[in-house]
């Protein structure tokens, strides 16, 4: 099986199951993980060492449903920075596209046909959320995990309000099947022609509160210190640099929107960034420069993480801008500030 997962959620599986009575390094072993690759963040497990570290877990602990289980009670955000992006957005779902685009942070898997692993499908039957990971049944315990976490997580936030309102899984009803009705409360079809689940609609615009544009702040004292910092400024510069922070791990900025932004023309703010001595395209670069810094020097976020959270889809092209931008790559710096 082709893929991998994040250190960070392997190891929040491993505390899951240890805490139901498995064997830490039982499990281990039987999944082939040496336990300094979970101290890590930055490191990648193989997709086949999870599964079977799932499995191991579900024997050991006696309990079939434990990849439910392990959705329902553990919150993304408790392994990784995508739950605290995702809860920075506006609406659902807003909070539905950046999980989608930061997804292989998580779990890195080839989707079929090379779209994104998870879509929204407008469809005769309604709106559904659809994992177009391959060979779903090779691994139907990731199915079962992603869609718990799905459902139990918003109704940790949002109580019984409107979401889930069927669930259809491709693999053959389970023995345990009793454990869907328990976490998910909404009918299940097995055996179905796609993982997915269908939604009230009305979820893409529910607002999520508080809002907090300025998630990254909170990520190291540093950030926090240089946005408010921005804030203050009353340059042009700074006025953009300000409105590109809270954007950058959208991937999503353009001249043209922030020139909107500020009620002016793409013409009229490049006039007035170059009148400062700077184009847009130089900001923007030495801003993701700047707030790359600070996240690794905060030392609460990983590199592969750093590299979405200013905007690179792919963490190779942050590592070479990170060399142009200092001289090294990112993991040496890293490596150095704790030295240091």
């Amino acid at each position: 099986m082709i893929g991998t997962v994040s250190a960070g959620l392997a190891h929040s599986l491993l505390s899951f199951a240890t805490s139901k009575g498995a064997d830490k390094d039982a499990l281990l072993a039987a999944a082939d993980i040496a336990p300094a690759l979970l101290l890590n963040p930055d490191n990648r497990v193989p997709l086949d060492s999870y599964r079977t570290l799932m499995r191991t877990a579900k024997h050991m602990c006696g309990d079939p449903a434990l990849a439910l289980e392990f959705g329902a009670a553990e919150p993304i955000e408790r392994h990784s920075v995508v739950g605290l992006i995702c809860h920075s957005a506006a609406t659902m779902g807003e909070a539905f596209m950046q999980m989608s685009r930061y997804a292989r942070l998580v779990i890195d898997v080839e989707s079929g046909g090379g779209e994104a692993r998870f879509n929204l499908a407008q469809l005769e039957s309604g709106v559904w959320i659809e994992d177009n990971r391959p060979e779903p049944n090779e691994f139907p315990e990731l199915s079962e995990s992603t869609f718990a976490r799905f459902v139990c997580d918003y109704r940790r936030h949002f109580g019984d309000a409107p979401f889930a309102q069927e669930i259809h899984v491709t693999h053959p009803r389970p023995d345990h099947a009793e454990a869907y009705d328990r976490i998910y409360r909404v009918p299940v079809h097995f055996g179905a022609d796609r993982n997915a689940i269908r939604i009230d609609p009305t979820w893409l615009g529910v607002e999520i509160q508080p809002t907090n544009r300025y998630m990254f702040g909170v990520l190291s004292s540093m950030a926090d210190a240089l946005m408010k910092k921005l804030e203050g400024a009353s340059s042009v510069r700074g006025r953009v640099e300000n409105m590109l922070l809270p954007l950058l791990h959208t991937g999503e900025v353009s001249m043209d929107d922030i020139a909107a932004k500020l009620n002016m023309s793409r013409q009229t703010l490049y006039r007035k960034l170059r009148a400062e001595g700077i184009s847009f395209e130089v900001l923007l670069d030495e801003l993701r420069n700047t707030m790359a810094l600070h996240y690794l020097d905060g030392e609460q976020v990983s590199v592969n993480e750093t590299a979405y959270l200013v905007g690179f889809s792919e963490a190779s092209s942050f590592s070479r801008a990170f060399k142009r931008w200092t001289g090294q790559n990112p993991t040496e710096h890293k490596a150095r500030q704790k030295i240091a």
